[in-house]
């Protein structure tokens, strides 16, 4: 079978094509001209991953890419939590959908899976979200969440279309080849460089990037059009996320539990110097903080249930994520 992954230079797409790859599927990956291919770099001589240059808001190099294919995987975003133009995150992850998504309906594809986020996922006063928990739109914190809500909308709407669409949402990946990084794997990084002289009190849902891999192709196979399903595995605190990393490491976990007014504080002090007066990424983004003041917990039994999700333990995906930082000198930053 072949397909048309998006987003494939970047971290889930990258070790989604590679394990589609090992499964025997014909790979094909929207390439912007000019983007780095580490993460698909020598998956094959012919056999392997085929790039394709073109953009997702491009229609018509997406539907040249589409010619032939039978399924699609749109993994492609903007996953960020601080841009210097928060335009362009709605336009990639809102836009880009819709005109993948659309290309894709009219290409005929048998299947088409999107990769929404666990930020779409309501979370209850009590116990844990679920894809069936309801979320309210103006509680999303930041550009990063409002947009792919926007999106996933997007998505489904061209299920009721007639898309045979699945919808998949991860939570917090961690692995190799997390080549920007994502914010997930920016705390690995961080960690790693002794950055981190505090934690707050939050926590997320932790998964192996490989199970995730696999969860998208899953959905592909068995996956029901117009259901979501979270790819996730463990809620931790992000406390006992570094404590893991301790003992990876041989880094000491920071002790201090930072209030979250401190915390904030020293956000907006580091968005005023690192942001607007340097007009880069600040290390401490407001989005993320904000993001942070919900743990973001959650039950994956549907996609475990029903796609057959594997639950690999997360200790060795973090062991995985801070080899492939230091193979690839990621660690050697001031």
């Amino acid at each position: 079978m072949r397909v048309l992954v998006t987003g494939a230079t970047g971290f889930i797409g990258g070790n989604l094509a590679r394990a589609l790859v090992d499964r025997g599927y014909e790979v094909r990956a929207l390439v912007r001209p000019g983007s780095r291919t580490l993460t698909i770099d020598g998956t094959g001589d012919g056999t392997g991953v085929q790039p394709v240059a073109g953009d997702i808001l491009d229609r018509e190099s997406v539907r040249r890419a589409l010619q032939g294919c039978q399924g699609v995987f749109h993994c492609a975003a903007a996953y960020t939590f601080w841009s210097r133009d928060p335009a362009q995150v709605y336009r990639t992850n809102v836009e880009g959908t819709r005109v993948v998504l659309e290309a894709a309906l009219q290409a005929g594809v048998d299947k088409a899976v999107y990769t929404s986020t666990v930020s779409t996922i309501g979370l209850p006063r009590e116990g844990l979200g679920t894809e069936d928990t309801p979320v309210s739109p103006d509680k999303l914190a930041g550009h990063y969440k409002k947009s792919k809500h926007l999106a996933e909308l997007v998505a489904l709407g061209l299920a009721q279309r007639g898309l045979p669409l699945v919808v998949v949402n991860p939570t917090a990946p961690v692995g190799p080849c997390d080549v920007r990084p994502t914010p997930t794997g920016k705390v690995v990084l961080d960690f790693m460089l002794g950055r981190i002289p505090a934690y707050v009190n939050t926590g997320m849902n932790l998964v192996d990037v490989a199970d995730v891999a696999t969860g998208h192709i899953l959905a592909l196979e068995r996956g029901q059009a117009g259901q979501r399903y979270l790819l996730g595995h463990r809620n931790v605190t992000l406390k006992e996320v570094f404590q893991m990393l301790q003992a990876v490491c041989g880094r000491r976990a920071p002790r201090f539990r930072a209030p979250f007014w401190m915390a904030m504080a020293a956000g907006y002090a580091d968005s005023v110097a690192e942001g607007w007066l340097l007009r880069r990424e600040p290390r401490i983004p407001l989005e993320g903080l904000r993001v942070a003041m919900h743990p973001m917990y959650v039950s994956c039994q549907k996609a475990v249930d029903n796609l057959g999700l594997p639950q690999s333990p997360v200790e060795p995906a973090l062991e995985r994520a801070v080899r492939w930082f230091k193979d690839n000198g990621y660690a050697d930053q001031d």
